[in-house]
């Protein structure tokens, strides 16, 4: 499996019991469309609270995720189906999962929540159905897909590397640090980016409803910024969410092999001391 399934693939699922549909908003309890409206037998589960640390900006231990989905529902025999709110937030948590060891219980519906709900598929306002205990181990972690801003800054004239920034136009040109869907500009102390870095904004991957464009298509899409399967490429955005969705659509539906995400992405860049800007 490429780690994706069509909307029409889990509506005709619904009655699994072996599938838990986890729908990772942006957006806190009360505030995320999960609460008007969701997929049924879907949980709505903060993005910070699946895949971040308790207390630092670090990622869970594989233990702690393992614990972190049990809670959920997750056992040994089960799927997670991860529905984005919006999608890049679903290959996030997957991206994660990869990482902590759990990427073989794991699949991206492809389109989330928006295209879900524009095929007009089932909604229900009905509250998530009750967690049954259930436990699972991770496999071995791989922090491969995984880059940090030294490795970065040490390689910006390396041309073996294509470095690709997946923000919006006004991100990229520096006008503006976080995207126009943003309810206020935050996120960096400065803007621009990364010196070098070629630009693919991340709706180029998408159709027009949200749902992957085909694996050619987007593999020309990044080969028109320079990037190519036998070189490094380098994904970042303002916090590796967008990111992640050039990752996955690299590696899991083109089998790219070399393709890392710059995990601190522009919030880390833009706003430490002495690093390089590019406008």
């Amino acid at each position: 499996m490429s780690g994706l399934v069509a909307p029409e693939w889990l509506a005709d699922r619904l009655d699994d019991p072996s599938l838990v549909l986890l729908e990772v908003a942006f957006k806190l309890p009360g505030e995320a469309a999960w609460h008007h409206g969701h997929i049924p037998g879907s949980r709505y589960v903060y993005w910070k609270d699946l895949c971040w640390d308790d207390s630092d900006r670090q990622f869970p231990s594989p233990d702690v995720m393992a614990n972190r989905l049990g809670a959920l529902g997750v056992g040994e025999d089960r799927t997670v189906i991860l529905i984005g709110d919006t999608i890049q937030f679903a290959t996030y948590a997957y991206w994660v999962m990869t990482m902590t060891g759990f990427e073989h219980i794991a699949v991206v519906l492809d389109g989330g929540h928006q295209t879900w709900e524009g095929r007009g598929l089932p909604m229900t306002l009905a509250a998530a159905p009750p967690v049954e205990a259930a436990s699972v181990q991770p496999r071995t972690p791989d922090t491969s897909s995984r880059i940090g801003r030294d490795d970065v800054l040490s390689h910006l004239a390396d041309p073996a590397r294509t470095l690709v920034d997946l923000r919006s136009d006004e991100e990229y040109r520096g006008e503006r640090v976080s995207p126009l869907t943003a309810p206020y500009d935050h996120g960096a102390e400065r803007g621009g980016h990364i010196p070098g870095a070629s630009h693919l904004y991340y709706e180029r991957l998408l159709t027009g409803d949200g749902t992957f464009r085909q694996p050619a298509e987007i593999a020309a899409e990044f080969a028109g910024v320079g990037a190519s399967r036998d070189r490094d490429t380098v994904t970042y955005c303002r916090l590796s969410h967008r990111a992640s969705l050039g990752w996955f659509a690299l590696t899991r539906l083109n089998d790219w092999k070399h393709v890392r995400v710059y995990d601190g992405s522009w919030t880390e860049w833009g706003s430490m001391v002495g690093m390089p800007v590019e406008r």
